[in-house]
């Protein structure tokens, strides 16, 4: 399976659904879509080399800790913070905090993209 991320506005996720809702009426048969709709001016953001890097590391390793991250990838607390936002805004990766313990609290990031393919598809 693939996960599509496309640029585009509200209007556009809307004239995408209103598509999707014609088939159903029509009685097509359809098949389940991972589409991301991204704002034009994020999907930029997205494509910056350490995100990607990032997005790789986490596909590999599905379920990592923060501090872990901050040594594999030789990030400061502040960039890998914004990088990991971007990735949250659009369900990208999923971010949640456990307890360590006797040290306090782990923030804990896991991947939800899988193995699958990322397409990204953009109209100017």
């Amino acid at each position: 399976m693939t996960i599509e991320i496309k640029s585009g506005s509200l209007s556009d996720f809307f004239a995408s659904a209103k598509e999707t809702a014609k088939e159903i009426d029509s009685g097509k048969q359809l098949t389940k879509k991972n589409t991301v709709w991204v704002d034009p001016k994020d999907l930029l953001l997205l494509l910056k080399p350490e995100r990607t890097n990032l997005v790789q590391y986490l596909r590999k390793e599905k379920r990592v800790i923060f501090s872990k991250l901050l040594k594999v990838l030789n990030r400061s607390p502040a960039s890998l913070n914004k990088d990991l936002k971007i990735l949250s805004k659009y369900d990208l990766i999923h971010i949640s905090r456990e307890s360590n313990p006797g040290h306090g609290i782990h923030k804990i990031i896991e991947s939800s993209l899988g193995n699958q393919k990322i397409d990204f598809r953009v109209q100017i």
